[in-house]
């Protein structure tokens, strides 16, 4: 897998391109991202209306993941970069 992944300056929104992470003809969606200010919260908050959430990666530089699936098995990740 290869993907790069831009975001302007001072932005909360990213774009990601890449290779070998999504079948835009597939359902379900894998690799959905939600760009939040503090990963640990909002995964509390979601483990405590019952989703199961993976513990929190630290990717380094700043950046954590945790990551779960929605009813329909889409993939999504919380993603927070420490400026």
């Amino acid at each position: 897998m290869r993907v790069v992944q831009l975001t302007p300056p001072g932005s909360a929104c990213s774009i990601a391109i890449g290779v070998g992470f999504s079948d835009p003809q597939a359902a379900p969606v894998q690799n959905l991202r939600l760009v939040v200010d503090d990963v640990e919260a909002t995964r509390e908050a979601l483990l405590e209306n019952g989703v199961a959430v993976s513990d929190v990666s630290d990717m380094g530089g700043g950046v954590r993941y945790a990551f779960f699936s929605d009813p329909d098995g889409n993939s999504w990740a919380l993603q927070q970069i420490s400026r």
